[in-house]
């Protein structure tokens, strides 16, 4: 069965019930090797033109799938048989929570975008760290996402950070501190230099594994740089730009005024974004870019502004399991159509041939 024919059938139902009948279908997957092998055979692209090594890890492709569709780390063996380059698991708190009332998943089909407010489901730290034990580590780098409890008062979020840094930093190769989720009552206003500062001064007497900073897009372009630059000086190795929208004003389609949007409706708002801030901050830090990828012409398009990796989580439930791959296939005849013979020479192209023309 083709995925055009699953999603029909997967878009009928509840959109949180198709999305653990699909974890539920990648667990099953889990149990058989030989069947994950077959898969990786068709859907993992070895393409050393497509290869990088970035903070010490080495990225097969540039196509990471973002946190948040496998939140408790069940189905992470089945996701890089399906091609990522990395993968993002969680966001995981240290207590479990059921996060925010249902229904809190939208789609909005017109426009291949999603509405979410989930709130840090999850099954807290205990649990998912006993299940990622089970497949680290993976073939690709694997991003534990860490965040704080909701009915952690901000005051206290630090600890929460810091707890979750010590007890994962054995089922991780790298950390994403998420503070920019608009499903946490009052968590994007930790968005603010000193505790940045704070953190990440902490983080680095935690572990020595990287750190990432994903920031809002609902930022002016000067205050998300700022922001950036003061992560990246205070020791985040790599900004992720960025997450879900508060941005209503994009559809008429709304369903409501809660949670965040992903998807095309934010492809010009985040590539917009990302380009103001690595055009600042392009070579002082592994820059990613997120939201609204859904092709390798808007993928390559990030990469030459400067973007190391992109990620896709909207795009994977409206294209299917196929997508890493496809996007990977046609990102190698970019690059050979260009002449480039890697993807590190594409990366910040259009930056540094504007510099040349303005100097």
């Amino acid at each position: 069965m083709n995925y055009d024919n699953l999603k029909k059938i997967f878009f009928k139902m509840d959109p949180e019930n198709a999305h653990d009948l699909a974890i539920t279908g990648l667990r099953v997957a889990n149990l058989f090797p030989s069947l994950l092998s077959i898969c990786g055979k068709d859907l993992v692209v070895n393409n050393q033109s497509l290869n990088q090594n970035l903070l010490g890890l080495n990225f097969p492709n540039p196509v990471g799938l973002a946190g948040g569709f496998d939140k408790n780390g069940v189905v992470l063996k089945s996701l890089q048989n399906l091609g990522f380059g990395h993968i993002e698991y969680g966001t995981v708190t240290p207590k479990p929570q059921d996060g925010n009332e249902k229904p809190r998943l939208f789609r909005l089909v017109k426009n291949e975008s999603i509405q979410n407010s989930m709130g840090f489901n999850n099954l807290g730290l205990k649990a998912v760290k006993a299940n990622v034990s089970k497949f680290y580590p993976l073939n690709v780098p694997l991003i534990a996402n860490i965040g704080k409890n909701k009915t952690t008062p901000n005051d206290d979020a630090l600890s929460d950070y810091i707890t979750l840094a010590k007890e994962l930093d054995g089922v991780c190769d790298m950390f994403l501190v998420n503070v920019s989720s608009p499903n946490t009552p009052n968590l994007r206003a930790l968005q603010e230099e000193n505790f940045i500062k704070e953190l990440f001064l902490a983080l680095k007497e935690t572990t020595k594994k990287p750190v990432a900073f994903k920031i809002s897009p609902d930022f002016s372009y000067d205050e998300a740089t700022e922001i950036c630059t003061v992560a990246v000086k205070s020791g985040a190795k790599m900004l992720i730009i960025n997450n879900t929208s508060v941005d209503y004003s994009l559809s008429p389609n709304i369903k409501e005024h809660k949670g965040g949007i992903s998807g095309k409706l934010i492809t010009h708002k985040s590539r917009e974004l990302f380009k103001a801030i690595s055009s600042e901050l392009y070579g002082k830090a592994v820059l990613v870019s997120c939201g609204g990828i859904d092709s390798a012409e808007e993928a390559y398009t990030r990469i030459k502004l400067g973007a190391n990796l992109v990620q896709i989580y909207t795009s994977f439930i409206f294209k299917g399991p196929t997508i890493a791959r496809d996007i990977n296939k046609e990102l190698s005849k970019l690059l050979k159509a260009d002449g480039f013979e890697n993807i590190a020479q594409a990366v910040g192209v259009d930056i540094t041939v504007k510099a040349k023309s303005d100097s």
